[in-house]
Order: C-alpha cells, then structure tokens, then sequence
C-alpha cells in the first residue's frame, strides 16, 4: 500500500511536471567543465548559489537534470555525464591516485561506448577530452588551482559546450535512452506488487537519499541482502516483485518529498513526509501548519477551535480552502544501517485528520502565564517536554514519539510511555510542572482515563489527589511569603514524596507551615490561606469530619491528578500577585 501510494503520487507530480522522467535524475552540482570543440578544458566555472540557512549564508550546488545515477556502495562503477573528479578527472585527495585513475578509465570507457556512434559537436567534445585527458598532468591545468580542494573534495562536475550543458543536447539523450534500454542486466518477468501487471521486475531498487542517520549515499526501502531474508530460491528484490517502472515511480516520489524542506518534519530519528492523493500542495501546507503550531499560525489555529466550540465545524475558506474528503498520507521511517524502518504509515481524509487534530489541541488547552504566548503546542515542542533540556542529546526517545504522533493522527488513545516518560520527567527535575508538561498530563487524563479536567482551577473537583496537589501549592506559597528571599522550597526536597506518598509527608508540611505562619507579616494573607487550607483539608476528611485521610500511596492516574492541582492551584496564586501588583 505504500509503494502503490507512492507510485500514483509520482503519477500526479509528473502531471505537473515536478519530477523527472525514467533514466533522468537531479544531482547537486557544484563545477561545469568547459570544454571546446576539440576537448580541450577551457575552464573549471563554480556554480555554487549564496543561500541563507539560518543565521548564515553558504554557497550551495545547485540541482540539475542528469542521467540517472548509478548505485555506488563499493567497487567502481561510473555514471554517464555526472560524476566526482575521480572519474571525471582522474584525480582526488583520498590518498590513492591508482584507484583514481581507475575510477577515470571506467568512466572513459562508458562515455565512449555511449557517445561514440552519436555525431553531434557535444558529443564528439566529450569523448575527445576523455581520449586526450591525462590525469597524470590534470593538476598542472591553471583552471583546477582555483577551487581545487573543494573541486577535488567529492563535488559533482557536468560537462559544458558552447554555453549549454552537454545533457541537454538531444542527440546525446537519444543516445543515453539507447544505452538504458539495451543493458544487459538480468531481467525477470512477474507480476508487479504495485501495478498487478506482469512486467519486467527490477533486481535492485534505487537508493533514498536525505535521511538523517542513514548512509550519505542513500538506503533502501525494499531490499533483501542476505540469504536468510530470501525465499522459494528468489534473489535481493525479485523476493518483493516490484517492475522497474513502479521502482522508479515510487522512488522518484519519495526522494521529492524527503527533498522537500518546507514540507517535511523531523521527530527524534524519524522522517516524516505527507501528501494529498491529488497532488495539490496546500493541503500539505495546512497539515504543516497544524501538525506544528508555528507562530503565524496561530491566529488560524484558534479560527479554527472557537468555530468547532461553536459547533460550526472547520472553516475551510479560512485554511485556505480543501475538500475535508482528501486523501491524504502520512509516512515516518527511521534509518537502519543501509535500509529504511517504516515506523508507521496512515491514511485517511483530510477532514478527519484535521478533526483528530483539533481534538488533541483542544485536550492540551491549559492556563498559562503571561509570559507563555505559545497558545497551541506543535507536536514536537510537546515531545521536548519528556526531554531532559540540561542533556546532550535532546530527542524524545524513537519509539515513543513516533507512537505519540500516530495516536495523535488516529485519534487513538495516547500511548502510556509518553505518560509515564513525563512523570519520570517532571520528578527528576524535583516538581518542574510546566505549562507545556501540565497541557499533557490534562490531555492523558481526558483522553486515556476519561477524567473531567478543567482548563483552569477548578475549586468544586472533589478529587483526593488534585486536592492534594492543591494544598502542596499553598504550603509553597507560605513558605515563600515568610522566606521571599529562599533558595530552595519545600518543593523541591518533597514534592516527589508528597506525589507518591503523601500520607508520610503532609503531616510533616502541616507542622512546617506553622512554623512559616509566624514568619508572615501579612496578618491578612495568613488568615486568608489558613481558609483556604481549611477548605481544602475538609474535602479529605474522613468519620467524625476532624481526621485527615491522607492516601498512603497515589497510583500513576491519581499522580497526574496531584500535578495537574498543584499546576492549577499554582497559577491561581501567580495570577492574584499579578492583580496585586
């Protein structure tokens, strides 16, 4: 199902002419050889483009239209037209001019099979310089000493004849389609897994090239490499029959969305790409913009949520127009070794997938400071907050984000290693609730536990452990009232024991309290939080209304309970000081 998807997108973008056709591939090309009618190298010209990444600006190759490039994992084995200075000078700095030059005569020898019948000026340009070249003498020539070591450093040349790279030239694409199709590799006839036709099955498929953690040379999707991984007596990729015509299409299909920056994401190791059955790209922006809550959309995304609270459903106008019955794709994969991981593939309408989407942000909805402006949390900034920011490595962990991303997609229930993560989480950082860290705790409760939680604090919950959680905000508080100027709080020695078990901690914070009481010089705030804890300690009172019936251990459900209180209750007491001041 994914290549079929893959292959029909192909299908789509070659429509709209966006990607190249069999035999033809783009390369990132960084010097065009010059050459005159006689094969002389005129000039070695740079073709590199300023590009701004970030806060820097680089000097990048350019993507031009090749012939389609060979797989190259080891050996020697040239490609037509575009190639490093290895094959195309004989020359390079890896320390071994003899494999240098070997790597020259096989790409000679190509070109002059291809292009020695073919009469046009490019052509016989061409196979003139690979007759008359000697690497032997090749960096004596003025033009190379300009930019050698980055000509020399594994940069694509192309070959250029009076102004026009020699590519373009149609005899010589004649002459190249020739070649392709009189290979002599080893063809079967079978039915095709994508296309159900019997047709000509391709042996090996072509690489995936831009996923981060895979080889730089690519990886493979469908790939048998070993005898253990075949069956019924079939070899590498005649084990998943695949033609080469739907190889090419689903591969083709594939690189342009990985190629593709702007829509793309990245999450931990895996790379995630989507698109529309039809082809059209704004329905990737809007899943863009959804799936990651940037800033300039947020505006939008709020459209979006007040009209489904009003029950007016999705504006489509407003994202720019859709059809909610698209199809639409989304696929992750992970690098492993010189193959790709699926991590999950799914598919749906695009209706849907934007209602499970605004479901999930309306979950995630909680009070913030002030300060925090970032009303709707992409899914990434929300894996961050399982992180450990003070660590080297800052990827959530694989497994769980992709499972996160999935649920949120499906609109399945949120997998229980992101809950968990986060309390460890929040614990090891002794009581570090975040806004962020609060909005996903809210979201699990609701949508894993069906608990009734509110956006902000919610003085009829009856909850022991919210209560809990609650009364621990207002011990904090105290404390902070009678010491301003204190280092470290009772937080931060008890709150992991008071989440747990709070049965052997409370008393002791009762008794502390009384303690801090004395110290406030505010006689009413005193008063006003000894109401406060008043209320707050008859709602767990047990008999005779008098004894405090403190659990002696908080399950993992109550433990968000108690956070989300303490959350809750905390920001209350923030946004009192606030109106004070």
């Amino acid at each position: 199902m994914i290549l079929q998807a893959l292959a029909d997108h192909y299908e789509k973008l070659a429509e709209q002419g966006k990607v190249e056709q069999p035999g033809w591939c783009k390369a990132k090309v960084s010097y065009v050889l010059e050459l005159d009618a006689e094969g002389h190298l005129l000039n070695v010209i740079p073709i590199k483009r300023e590009e701004q990444r970030g806060k820097k600006k680089m000097f990048l190759p350019q993507e031009i239209k090749v012939p389609e490039m060979v797989i190259r994992s080891s050996g020697i084995s040239a490609n037509f037209l575009c190639d490093n200075s290895s094959y195309m000078l004989g020359i390079d700095q890896k320390g071994k001019p003899e494999r240098a030059i070997q790597c020259f005569q096989a790409a000679k020898e190509k070109h002059i099979e291809i292009l020695g019948k073919c009469g046009s000026p490019a052509a016989r340009a061409v196979t003139a310089f690979f007759e008359r070249w000697d690497p032997e003498t090749a960096e004596e020539f003025p033009c190379l000493q300009r930019d050698k070591e980055d000509i020399l450093t594994n940069s694509n040349l192309i070959f250029q004849y009076k102004g026009r790279y020699v590519q373009e030239d149609d005899e010589i694409q004649g002459a190249w389609e020739n070649y392709r199709k009189s290979g002599t590799e080893e063809t079967r006839n079978g039915i095709c897994l994508v296309t159900g036709r019997r047709e000509s099955i391709a042996r090996i498929h072509t690489l995936i090239k831009g996923i981060p953690g895979a080889q730089s040379s690519g990886a493979a999707l469908v790939s048998f490499n070993a005898p253990a991984f075949e069956s019924y007596g079939k070899e590498q990729s005649f084990n998943a029959p695949v033609s080469g015509r739907a190889m090419y299409a689903y591969t083709t299909a594939l690189n342009d969305l990985i190629a593709d920056s702007e829509h793309r994401s990245i999450l931990g190791d895996t790379m995630i790409v989507y698109w529309a059955e039809s082809g059209e790209p704004q329905y990737q922006n809007i899943f863009a913009d959804m799936m990651e809550a940037r800033k300039d959309a947020q505006n939008v995304l709020r459209g979006v949520f007040q009209n489904l609270e009003q029950g007016k459903g999705i504006d489509t106008d407003a994202l720019g127009g859709f059809s909610p019955a698209e199809r639409f794709y989304i696929l992750g994969l992970s690098p492993n070794a010189a193959r790709l991981s699926v991590r999950f593939f799914y598919q749906d309408s695009f209706g849907n997938i934007l209602r499970h989407l605004t479901e999930h942000y309306s979950r995630m909805k909680i009070v913030r400071p002030k300060w925090d402006q970032e009303e709707y949390k992409g899914i990434w900034s929300m894996l961050q907050e399982t992180v450990n920011q003070k660590s080297r490595e800052k990827n959530p962990i694989p497994h769980m984000a992709a499972a996160v991303y999935r649920a949120i997609l499906s609109g399945e229930r949120y997998p229980a290693s992101l809950y968990s993560t986060l309390l460890g989480r929040v614990k090891a950082e002794q009581g570090n609730v975040t806004p962020g860290r609060a909005a996903i705790v809210k979201a699990f409760l609701m949508h894993n536990y069906k608990e009734e939680v509110t956006v902000e604090l919610n003085e009829n919950n009856q909850n022991v452990a919210y209560v809990l959680g609650r009364e621990f905000a207002v011990l904090e508080g105290i404390q902070e009232a009678a010491n301003p100027d204190i280092n470290a709080t009772i937080k931060d020695r008890y709150f992991n024991s008071a989440c747990t078990t709070p049965a052997l901690v409370f008393p002791l914070l009762f008794r502390l309290k009384n303690s801090h009481m004395r110290k406030i010089g505010n006689k009413g705030r005193a008063l006003e939080d000894e109401k406060l804890l008043g209320n707050l300690q008859a709602k767990i009172t047990v008999g005779d209304g008098q004894t405090s019936a403190y659990p002696k251990r908080l399950n993992l459900e109550e433990q968000g309970m108690f956070i989300l209180g303490y959350y809750h209750q905390t920001q209350k007491r923030y946004e009192k000081k606030e109106k004070e001041d």
